[in-house]
């Protein structure tokens, strides 16, 4: 009787199971980031353990029927991170304590978008994207209006919620549903 005969297992169930043990340890190490990415909401919560209410200035900072550029830190930051924690927003004070918050990013591409006051429009450089003063699309490539962040004023101070993606304004969406465009 040969040793493999007495061991009872072949050069070839060996090489069998390395192999099945190696393709299992490729499973386990491919899938572990999936799961973490389809679990991370039911572990976070409501998925947003970044969010945070930042601090943009004083109301009198944002005069009525105005739209400034505000700036504001990213809560998600890192030490290394420098100029770009510092995140820039259009702010509109519309009447009173009624303001919309704007990303700077076109929705299009996402280039910096600017204000021009003598025509009441935000215009992106990069495509041509034109948005009406309320966030709105006027002309141009981008597929729907500018995104707003949701905005709250506390203690004579305006707040945005931050650390998450912005949505389309409100305003915006409803101009895009009523000109028949989905938003």
């Amino acid at each position: 009787m040969s040793d493999q005969e007495k061991s009872g297992m072949s050069r070839r169930d060996l090489m069998a199971k390395i192999g099945m043990l190696l393709n299992g340890a490729a499973v386990v190490i491919l899938a572990t980031p999936v799961i973490g990415y389809l679990l991370a909401p039911i572990v976070r919560g409501d998925g947003g353990r970044y969010r945070k209410w930042i601090d943009l200035g004083e109301l009198d900072e944002f005069p009525e029927g105005q739209t400034r550029l505000a700036k504001y830190k990213n809560p998600i930051s890192n030490p290394w991170d420098g100029e770009t924690d510092n995140i820039p927003c259009w702010v509109r004070r519309v009447e009173g304590e009624k303001f919309q918050v704007f990303a700077i990013n076109c929705a299009h591409l996402g280039c910096p978008v600017r204000w021009f006051p003598q025509s009441s429009l935000f215009m992106c450089p990069c495509h041509g994207g034109v948005y009406y003063q309320d966030g709105s699309r006027a002309s141009g490539p981008p597929p729907r209006g500018l995104f707003e962040y949701p905005y709250k004023v506390e203690g004579g101070r305006l707040m945005i919620e931050a650390g998450q993606l912005p949505t389309l304004s409100t305003s915006a969406s409803l101009r895009a549903r009523s000109n028949g465009c989905q938003g």
